[in-house]
């Protein structure tokens, strides 16, 4: 069987050298005479995995002293509630930005735990923009603001790092959900409190969720905080107060190697930029496909169209998945057509979607 182009937004394509290592140490990893799955957690072959693991990730990222890596389970969903129970601390409040779907649900599920403030929303126009920053109204004494860096069902990602000390409140954490462009382009890790994401975009496949945290936000946990959630906990145990996922973390750390091969994270930007380029660039000049997200907060990693007829989806997709160009439906709750790609989708799988797209607008258009 040969491979299709796959356009998923998560679980998504990896790398092939990525997972033909992963194949070819299934049974033996390293002469050890077991599978990655069947290793101890507390084993020196482990340790030495997620040890790595942590070091490719620090140095890809630039991680400053004083920030804290922890390899978490729940995905990314689960730290809605994790971080304010772990942040929100003697504070009521934190402060939220809506630009989608998914900072929608974050919110939404933060009033469990105390107050929140939308310090600034756009979902008034559809979430098909950024709010300027200048426009944040944050409250008097949040915990932290918090922001989605990328929507991955709009397709609207931040064109600008959150800087919160040009509006006077730099004393404020900013938390970032980058689960669908973490690697994807070089980043001040700085300017973050916590940055998290779920693996299976970017990263690897689902079940690891990564959390990246400064010192100090670290040991603020509610009572009612469950204990492998807390965030000291985790951190003072090395991401092992309980079993993590192995295999998932194992597979990250692959991923970790072949970025920096790849030239690390500003080579990888440089790529993706040509890549959300090539297919934007198409869909704006073919007078049959649209993108209804404002151009200047584009996403290079996820991008939603539209056919000039939808009646027409069906036979795009069918005829799509015969041209072995897969997972390319909208999501349920906007519609549409959706190409998600990710840093291991190559530039020739996003040229083999214009060829189709270009080839299905001349006989449809």
């Amino acid at each position: 069987m040969s491979r299709v182009w796959n356009f998923s937004a998560g679980p998504a394509v990896l790398p092939e050298e990525v997972l033909r290592q992963a194949a070819d140490e299934m049974l033996d990893w390293h002469g050890s005479g077991m599978s990655v799955m069947e290793m101890s957690h507390r084993g020196k072959e482990f340790i030495s995995i997620i040890e790595e693991a942590e070091a490719d990730l620090r140095e890809l990222l630039a991680i400053p002293s004083g920030y804290r890596v922890l390899f978490m389970q729940g995905g990314a969903i689960a730290e809605n509630a994790i971080i304010p129970m772990n942040l929100l601390g003697t504070r009521r409040a934190a402060d939220y930005v809506v630009t989608g779907s998914w900072s929608a649900k974050s919110e939404k599920e933060a009033r469990k735990y105390g107050e929140v403030n939308i310090a600034a929303s756009s979902q008034a126009g559809g979430c098909t923009t950024v709010p300027a920053m200048a426009g944040w109204k944050l409250s008097p004494d949040p915990a932290y603001v918090f922001t989605c860096t990328n929507e991955t069902i709009g397709g609207v990602e931040y064109p600008f790092e959150p800087d919160l000390a040009q509006i006077g409140r730099g004393d404020v954490p900013v938390v970032a959900d980058m689960s669908s462009n973490i690697l994807s382009r070089v980043i001040d890790v700085s300017r973050y409190g916590l940055i998290f994401g779920g693996a299976q975009k970017n990263i690897g496949p689902a079940g690891v969720t990564l959390v990246v945290v400064r010192d100090d936000l670290i040991g603020h946990a509610m009572p009612h905080c469950p204990t492998a959630f807390d965030f000291r906990i985790v951190a003072d145990n090395h991401s092992m107060y309980n079993t993590p996922p192995t295999y998932a973390i194992y597979v990250a750390g692959l991923v970790f190697r072949w970025l920096k091969r790849q030239g690390g994270v500003a080579a990888i930007e440089a790529r993706n930029v040509a890549k959300a380029k090539l297919l934007y660039d198409f869909l704006d000049g073919s007078g049959f496909y649209e993108n209804r997200v404002d151009p200047a907060c584009r996403s290079r990693m996820n991008v939603p169209f539209f056919l000039g007829d939808e009646a027409l989806n069906d036979t795009f997709l069918a005829e799509a998945k015969a041209a072995g160009l897969l997972q390319l439906k909208g999501h349920k709750s906007v519609g549409g057509m959706r190409a998600s790609i990710y840093n291991a989708m190559p530039i020739e799988g996003v040229q083999a979607l214009v060829d189709f797209l270009r080839d299905f607008a001349a006989r449809k258009g």
